[in-house]
């Protein structure tokens, strides 16, 4: 028996198929293989035809069957993971009305922050556990402001992988964890939110069917499965956004329990026990894929833009010509924790919410002609990234999550050993890396879902486990040190 899961991106679409028995990817593909395009007609605005997300899927689709030479009979449930935030707009025949605003568009943020004044910040925290900001709900106000043509024809309000789900089955469903990361959930009344439908005037009828993150859905249509080359009344029996299934697809489903990833940006995403939010709104708060009335599991979610992104910049315009990341990563081995008194601060790519949206910017500090070299910036550049990971793990300490161990996919900047030692010893948390991605994720989600696996436990008991990194009691002052330091210059930044 096989599982399906996609992994429904920016940049591509991703599935992969899993034996059920053993765990283990039997094949997997992408489409496009070069970046989807994004529509961007205006400065800050982020669009994609959700046809083509269809359309890349049916792609990636034939790519899995053609590679695996598995027979669709024996694919017994399908699991979704999507980029979150995004909105799209159906009418009555399903049809979507216009592009999808995506996760990345910024049009909307004026309507969140007025949404954020009027309803009143302390009845936002405690009920919705975050600021409207630019979700999913302030950017369908901005439709309804500026596109009336279009808000009149709209049927169902979706999230990109609630689309997918329709385009499978024919069914407009969301769930609660996608209402709750598009601002529509009220946590305390444990409803859509009428502070929110009230203040943007929205109709309650807008909202899709709600259903369980995981359970049988809905089943795949007979036109749909034509398309895809699936048989018909394959059961569609999970979704989730894209960061709390890459949390599912490392096994976090319990308090103190985080996620990492470092690619472009850096997320850390943790998961609470307790209803609980940032004064600040620093960082968003959402259901995890486990959430319920009765048992709070919520997911915590920091977003830092400066990380792999500086740590490609420091390799192409700092690292020797020719030198790769294991190279440089070989390089930075040999400069001692603290990189003798050097810091980076790593916001260049744009105000960070940990910061609470102050533009701080990257900076050098300390340097010494006498003392630092070429090896020294470059090991900078990756502490100043652990060092910003921590600061967005301290507000979440301050939010009563205690914190243990992190997990993270086999990749990306976790390839470093000083980065993954520096993280570990400045957060006093074990760090445990695996080989698994979110399509892998949501295949395994769909598996819960049917009820072929009990629970996550099981059904990630074969998780490949790489590698396990411990903070070193001999290094964790030096980077105690460092951080202090660290923080005092990232003051002097912000003015």
């Amino acid at each position: 028996m096989y599982l399906l899961g996609y992994d429904i991106g920016t940049s591509s679409i991703k599935a992969s198929l899993i034996d059920s028995e053993n765990g283990k990817c039997v094949a997997s593909a992408f489409w496009p293989e070069k970046e989807a395009e994004i529509i961007s007609v205006r400065q800050g605005w982020a669009e994609q035809h959700p046809e083509i997300w269809w359309e890349n899927l049916k792609y990636a689709t034939k790519k899995i069957l053609t590679n695996s030479h598995a027979k669709s009979k024996d694919i017994k449930a399908i699991g979704i993971g999507y980029q979150m935030h995004g909105l799209v707009c159906v009418d009555q025949n399903l049809k979507a009305l216009r592009p999808s605003i995506i996760w990345c568009d910024g049009r909307a943020v004026p309507y969140g922050n007025a949404a954020f004044g009027s309803i009143g910040k302390e009845r936002c925290l405690s009920h919705l556990l975050n600021s409207p900001g630019n979700f999913t709900a302030a950017k369908l106000a901005w439709i309804k402001d500026n596109e009336p043509d279009i808000y009149s024809q709209i049927h169902k309000i979706m999230l990109p992988g609630d689309y997918i789900a329709m385009r499978m089955s024919g069914e407009t469903q969301t769930t609660v964890s996608g209402l709750s990361e598009g601002m529509f959930w009220d946590f305390k009344n444990n409803e859509v939110s009428k502070d929110v439908m009230e203040h943007f005037g929205f109709e309650s009828s807008l909202i899709a069917n709600i259903v369980p993150s995981f359970a049988i859905q809905a089943e795949l249509s007979p036109s749909a499965a034509n398309e895809l080359g699936l048989e018909k009344g394959t059961p569609i029996t999970y979704r989730a956004g894209d960061q709390p299934n890459n949390a599912l697809s490392l096994n976090v489903m319990n308090p103190g329990e985080i996620a990492a990833t470092a690619g472009t940006s850096g997320v850390v995403y943790g998961v609470l026990g307790n209803i609980n939010y940032d004064t600040k709104s620093r960082v968003n708060t959402f259901a995890h894929v486990n959430h319920t009335a009765e048992n709070t599991r919520l997911g915590a979610l920091l977003c830092i833009n400066g990380t792999g992104i500086l740590n490609a910049w420091i390799k192409r315009n700092v690292a020797p010509a020719g030198c790769s990341y294991s190279d440089m990563n070989n390089i930075i081995g040999q400069i001692p924790a603290g990189s003798n008194g050097l810091s980076i601060i790593p916001f260049g790519n744009g105000a960070e919410r940990i910061m609470q949206n102050e533009d701080v910017g990257c900076s050098l500090h300390g340097i010494n002609f006498n003392i630092h070299t070429q090896a020294h910036l470059l090991r900078a550049a990756q502490e100043g990234i652990v060092f910003s990971f921590k600061r967005g793990i301290e507000i979440m300490e301050d939010m009563g999550m205690k914190i243990s161990n992190i997990h993270a996919g086999h990749a990306n900047m976790f390839l470093s050993r000083t980065f993954r030692e520096a993280l570990a010893c400045i957060t006093g948390a074990t760090i445990d890396l695996y080989d698994t991605d979110g399509s892998v994720g949501a295949a395994k989600g769909a598996g819960i879902g049917v009820g072929i696996y009990k629970d996550a436990t099981e059904a990630f008991a074969t998780l490949q486990h790489i590698s396990t990194t411990t903070p070193d009691p001999t290094l964790s002052q030096a980077y105690t040190d460092a951080y202090e330091l660290w923080k005092e210059r990232l003051e002097l930044s912000k003015h």
